[in-house]
């Protein structure tokens, strides 16, 4: 879940993802596990470490204590009744919040991981019917849509294709893109049915209703 839902100053545009995932699990006998951003706090956290003389490794363990809060905040408001008490910290704890059924929030576990590769080995790890990465574009384009105006939405797009664009990227901390090179690599091995959506609860849920929006990365092409 795309870390932009989460604003200190306007916690209630949490609510309706909240409300969107209540009601997945309620009445669609399906187990949201939802993986935490970090969000602008975290980005204002690194940086000032940053300055600090924080190395990459101390700014990536900032970056995972915010998105676990974010994910606290998120488990709140989804509620207490049907959510897993505790926010797992590596993938043992989320395979065993997962075993009881509940709805599962996480943040991020390891160091130099982005979420969007946290996210996939926790989808690998569960068997996830679906990896569903929600951030804040319609989906993988061409190019940066908020830069250029001619990129273009790439409604299907294969790993092979993606690991390319990607191979030539340079990640720090609190800069990750839409999909990482480690991601990918674990959708590829496991075949993870995978869409990137705009982090919208509607979108979301009909997304999960079988509705073809976003874009959907292939194993192979």
């Amino acid at each position: 879940m795309s870390g932009s839902i989460f604003d200190l100053y306007k916690v209630d545009t949490i609510t309706p993802y909240a409300r969107m995932l209540r009601e997945i699990w309620m009445g669609k006998s399906l187990q949201p596990i939802v993986i935490a951003g970090g969000g602008k706090e975290a980005r204002l956290y690194i940086d000032a470490a940053r300055v600090l003389g924080a190395d990459e490794s101390s700014l990536d363990e900032i970056g995972i204590e915010v998105s676990r809060l974010n994910a606290r905040l998120l488990s709140y408001a989804i509620g207490v009744d049907i959510v897993y008490p505790s926010i797992p910290t590596d993938l043992e704890e989320v395979s065993m919040a997962a075993s009881t059924g509940m709805v599962v929030v996480a943040g991020g576990l390891h160091p130099g991981q982005s979420t969007n590769a946290t996210s996939a080995l926790i989808a690998e790890r569960v068997n996830a019917k679906l990896f569903i990465n929600a951030t804040d574009v319609e989906g993988i384009y061409t190019s940066d849509p908020r830069v250029h105006r001619d990129a273009r939405l790439l409604k299907r797009v294969s790993v092979n294709e993606l690991l390319s664009m990607l191979g030539r990227e340079r990640f720090n901390a609190g800069t990750y893109e839409l999909m990482d090179i480690v991601a990918l690599k674990i959708i590829q091995r496991s075949r993870i049915p995978t869409r990137v959506v705009k982090a919208d609860p509607q979108v979301i849920k009909d997304v999960i209703d079988g509705y073809d929006l976003g874009t959907e990365i292939v194993s192979e092409e």
